[in-house]
């Protein structure tokens, strides 16, 4: 069964209570957002049932607890993505940073991580600003960054946020080198921000620029049937965010017949079972890269889950 939670966690807390006391179930897909999946942390842990979390923010697994045990994140977590942004901005001999992000646990993650490997490759960050995903004018936080003359600025945020900040800049004269998150991973972000978000760099799903991977890549194949099923049902090539609620789906596929030689569904024991086998995968390959679970990482990705990509022409393509 299928629940909106409107993106209102409170909604999210009642929808998880509703799967969980009235449905029975033994596995939830979701949310998608993060700050409603850090409201459900503490509903799936005391009930027992695996969360398969399609978020942004690597908050809902790290540091790994006895809450977050029950979740499994099929994004990136941000330490990889931040290490390849990071390792283009010592290649181009970039030693001062600028950061804006959203006020939530999106933002204040990215914050953090990036700070801290900033610093271990010599870059500092010189100034750091913040924001409300629905904020429309950005232009006091646009113009501390860009009177501190950062040689770049990473934006972090999700979705269509993640262009506002950038259009601010543009429009307050900055031509340094922009940085994105994999939050930003979406047409919808080209379009909206047209040509002020051109030479936009970051790491993100092999997706977006599928026709450039080489073909011996594990995730190709797959990544490829699902933008071509998506696109034959409805007419239009699928958003990422799609892709990591159906590469949840390939993790129950190989994790539910092995809690089933163990226990029966609707049991603690048969959810236990299930959220064993989900930490126990190994080298499944699905549309974002490669699942490898442990009990410390529970996104388990790794290099071949992110690409460089770049904005040209409008288009998204490999970084080279």
């Amino acid at each position: 069964m299928s629940l909106d939670d409107g993106s209102d966690p409170t909604a999210t807390v009642k929808a998880m209570n509703k799967l969980i006391k009235e449905n029975n179930v033994d596995a939830i897909i979701g949310p998608s957002g993060s700050p409603n999946a850090m409201a459900a942390l503490g509903i799936i842990a005391k009930a027992g049932v695996p969360l398969l979390a399609p978020v942004g923010t690597s908050g809902v697994v790290v540091p790994m607890d006895a809450q977050r045990k029950w979740v499994f994140k099929t994004t990136q977590n941000d330490d990889l993505i931040a290490q390849a942004l990071v390792q283009d901005m010592v290649k181009r001999k970039i030693k001062t940073l600028g950061f804006i992000g959203t006020a939530d646990p999106y933002g204040e993650n990215w914050s953090r991580v990036i700070s801290t490997l900033a610093a271990k490759n010599g870059i500092s960050v010189t100034v750091k600003e913040s924001f409300q995903r629905q904020d429309t004018s950005l232009t006091g936080q646009a113009l501390k960054l860009v009177a501190k003359k950062p040689q770049a600025i990473l934006i972090a945020a999700p979705g269509s946020s993640a262009v506002t900040p950038q259009v601010a800049l543009y429009d307050r004269g900055y031509r340094g080198q922009v940085y994105q998150t994999h939050g930003a991973a979406l047409d919808q972000f080209l379009k909206l921000g047209g040509k002020k978000v051109e030479n936009t760099i970051l790491a993100a799903s092999l997706m977006l620029v599928i026709n450039e991977v080489p073909n011996n890549h594990p995730s190709k194949q797959i990544a490829q049937k699902y933008i071509n099923d998506y696109k034959a049902l409805y007419g239009v090539i699928p958003a990422t965010f799609g892709a990591n609620v159906y590469d949840a789906g390939l993790l129950l596929n190989k994790a539910v017949p092995i809690a089933l030689k163990q226990a029966k569904p609707g049991t603690a024991q048969f959810r236990q079972a299930l959220r064993t086998a989900l930490e126990q995968t190994k080298e499944l390959p699905a549309t974002q890269g490669v699942y490898t679970m442990t009990a410390m990482d529970h996104s388990g990705f790794d290099q071949r889950g992110r690409v460089m990509i770049t904005v040209k022409n409008g288009q998204w393509k490999l970084l080279k």
